[in-house]
């Protein structure tokens, strides 16, 4: 299980183990290979693959994957969340299509500096964020307006 370290050491900081289920689960969250994930397809994923892991642990597991820096929330559809691997992985940030449900992802340093520009401003000492622009892609864009 590649770096599945650190979540060994935060589970350890919490007084918790790494069971047999979270360990299934940290490895199939590495194997998505930061793709955007629900609850739902990663416990499918698991289950396709004969692992003894129920759909509760799935759903237990994932506040402490985010606790503990390993996956973030990156989107929330039809009011569920999709959740992406971004231990090890570089920041960016997410267009979501209203109309077929692409998503786009980008890094925009000038956004990055002008987020620490107004978080310097305010005193405010900033540990993470997310961005979600919500719009239409070309395509979508271009059949929504004839």
């Amino acid at each position: 299980m590649k770096d599945g370290g650190a979540f060994i050491e935060f589970l350890k900081g919490k007084g918790l183990r790494l069971t047999l289920e979270r360990e299934a689960i940290l490895g199939e969250v590495f194997a998505t290979k930061g793709e955007h994930f629900d609850p739902e397809e990663l416990h499918i994923a698991l289950r396709q693959k004969e692992a003894n892991v129920s759909r509760a642990s799935v759903y237990r597991t994932i506040p402490l994957l985010i606790e503990a820096g390993i996956i973030e929330e990156v989107e929330r559809v039809d009011k569920h969340a999709h959740y992406e691997l971004t231990y090890g992985r570089e920041h960016h940030d997410h267009m979501l299509c209203l109309g077929c449900g692409k998503v786009i992802e980008f890094l925009s340093h000038e956004m990055e500096e002008l987020q620490d520009r107004i978080c310097r401003e305010h005193g405010f000492t900033g540990e993470t964020h997310t961005l979600e622009i919500k719009g239409y892609c070309k395509k979508c864009a271009k059949n929504k307006n004839g």
